[in-house]
């Protein structure tokens, strides 16, 4: 699918029913070298593949590359693109299973974001649901990052 369109989920039975189902997909995002500089300096990983581009242009890729974990955490400001959930009382990340980083991001490549709904259980008066997160690279074949999002949410009454 190469059309940008997102889920909106309004109640437990309508997400029991959307599992299985690709969730949306998002706008494409440029991957510059003032974001990698900056997640370099917060996490404290200023690696030369990442932050050294005279040095990165004779590595391995020819170009710095974005981190994994740059990657991954690019995953928060992409699902609220793809899906909406509303009418909740409460929701909160649970964790992730599965974290897999098949090709790197290179300095000016565009990402997005693909989902798919997986499972829902409850848990107490919530809904555990798990989405994987397929964040993907303009013309590679190879994503540049595969996750199993778990949240948990609880809707209103």
């Amino acid at each position: 699918m190469s059309e940008r369109f997102h889920t909106v989920i309004d109640s437990p039975a309508a997400m029991q029913a959307a599992v299985g189902q690709e969730l949306g997909v998002t706008a494409w995002l440029a991957i510059e070298q003032a974001r990698i500089d900056l997640f370099a300096e917060a996490t404290g990983d200023a690696q030369w593949i990442h932050v050294d581009p005279v040095r990165a242009k004779d590595g391995p890729f020819g170009t710095c590359i974005a981190h994994g974990y740059l990657t991954l955490s690019l995953v928060n400001a992409l699902l609220p693109q793809i899906w909406d959930v509303q009418n909740l009382a409460m929701g909160v990340n649970y964790g992730c299973d599965r974290v897999r980083f098949p090709a790197p991001v290179k300095v000016g490549q565009r990402v997005r974001g693909r989902a798919t709904l997986t499972q829902v259980e409850p848990v107490g008066k919530a809904l555990q649901a798990t989405v994987r997160v397929t964040v993907e690279i303009e013309d590679s074949e190879r994503p540049a990052c595969v996750v199993d999002t778990i949240s948990r949410y609880t809707f209103k009454d």
